[in-house]
């Protein structure tokens, strides 16, 4: 195989894996925010605004992973 090869499988699992990370971190912040929602109703506000700081810093992993996937993309076709 040659380098163009190599390049587009290295896109392609970093962007799968990103993905999959970002999703199983997603869902445990939800499902933890959540839990502590129904233990706690009142502290609903705090929690809510934790969550979706959370849920954005988790979101950039695959946002990331995408940029290098399109460096990788160049390289193999150059």
């Amino acid at each position: 195989m040659d380098v163009q090869a190599y390049a587009l499988l290295g896109a392609g699992l970093a962007t799968g894996f990103a993905a999959l990370g970002a999703a199983l971190g997603v869902g445990m912040v939800t499902s933890k925010t959540v839990e502590g929602i129904a233990r706690q109703p009142q502290a609903r506000g705090p929690l809510q605004t934790t969550m979706f700081i959370s849920v954005g810093l988790v979101e950039a992993l695959p946002i990331i992973a995408v940029v290098i996937a399109f460096l990788l993309y160049g390289v193999g076709s150059a």
